[in-house]
């Protein structure tokens, strides 16, 4: 161990900094298991949800789970929340193409039935449905203990959109860079985050930064649900939106091959610089698997933006659009190129 100026004990000064791959999770395996997955599929429109023609609209269809967030609320007996996620994790890639999420039904798969755990995820799922003003429509429960140890659940959620209404989803150089921030991790990077936090302490431990709260308690903090900014959004000239999810901030390059200037991002809450801390993960690596404080972007035209800020009481500008000099999108963030 060594000290720090204020005489602190630093227990991760020698401890071997952790990486997402590291921990268990490769993003670029990932992605490219996904592209092979809809290469064999086949191709099908739409980004963050698969869109089909209905006439004069779209019907969107998203799914999504929770990760290894679960895996947490296993480790303190406490699925209260876990629902809240699953509806945000579908709900808001939907938003982030400009579809307004109509209906939702769930698939809990478990190893064994258990009436309290199912209780609390179904409680969860309603408060989530109420945040984003969608009928939970009913859902699938299976026991297959040969194949599930524990539980695992995943949503899937349908949503309605005029053509004209969708975002284009090409970020246009010039473009002001509008940002919401985030309650905390949300449901990705769990996997690193777990991993860091658990070196030296136990989820039931308090938490340092606000030692009323347990780490358990700051990791399992629900998602927050977008649902509430697509008026606004549709109300401008958005040209493309991002919620951020695995991939960190890289997130932002799928709204086109141009360069993102972050230059006044939301601050990083507490929770970040406590897994940094724990796990000894470097700026880039944080950036590159957490949202790091800003849990939904939208790039729309500079009047447009100030209008959606004077609309939207927790929105910022926190950055622009510029020319790419690469073959691919580039986010400029803090410092770091992602």
């Amino acid at each position: 161990m060594t000290e720090d100026a204020d005489g602190n004990e630093d227990r991760n000064d020698d401890a071997e900094g952790l990486t997402y791959a590291e921990a268990g999770v490769d993003i670029d395996e990932s992605e490219a298991a996904t592209a092979a997955l809809i290469g064999a599929v086949g191709e099908f429109e739409g980004d963050y949800a698969g869109l089909v023609d209905i006439g004069d609209r779209y019907l969107a269809l998203a799914a999504d789970g929770v990760g290894t967030k679960l895996l947490v609320a296993e480790a303190i007996d406490d699925y209260s929340t876990i629902g809240i996620d699953c509806m945000a994790m579908n709900v808001n890639d939907l938003v982030a193409q400009g579809v307004e999420p109509v209906a939702f039904v769930d698939y809990l798969a478990v190893e064994e039935p258990d009436d309290e755990t199912a209780e609390e995820i179904g409680e969860g799922l309603r408060e989530g449905a109420e945040r984003a003003s969608v009928a939970l429509v009913g859902g699938e429960t299976a026991v297959m203990p040969d194949v599930i140890r524990g539980l695992d659940i995943a949503g899937t959620c349908a949503g309605l959109a005029p053509k004209d209404a969708l975002f284009p989803a090409t970020a246009e150089p010039g473009d002001a860079i509008v940002g919401w921030p985030s309650s905390g991790i949300h449901s990705n990077g769990l996997t690193l985050a777990r991993e860091a936090v658990t070196r030296t302490h136990e989820y039931t431990d308090s938490f340092p930064p606000n030692p009323d709260r347990t780490i358990a308690e700051e990791l399992l903090e629900p998602t927050r649900i977008y649902t509430d900014v697509l008026p606004t959004l549709r109300a401008h000239e958005t040209h493309a939106a991002a919620h951020v999810t695995g991939g960190g901030w890289t997130n932002l390059t799928r709204m086109g091959d141009v360069r993102y200037e972050i230059t006044n991002p939301f601050d990083a809450q507490p929770v970040f610089e406590f897994i940094q801390q724990e796990g000894n993960v470097d700026d880039e690596e944080m950036h590159r698997t957490f949202n790091m404080g800003t849990g939904f972007v939208a790039t729309m035209p500079e009047s447009d933006a100030e209008s959606v800020v004077e609309t939207e009481d927790d929105a910022r500008i926190i950055g622009a659009v510029t020319e790419s000099d690469s073959e691919s999108g580039l986010v400029e963030i803090r410092g770091l190129e992602l």
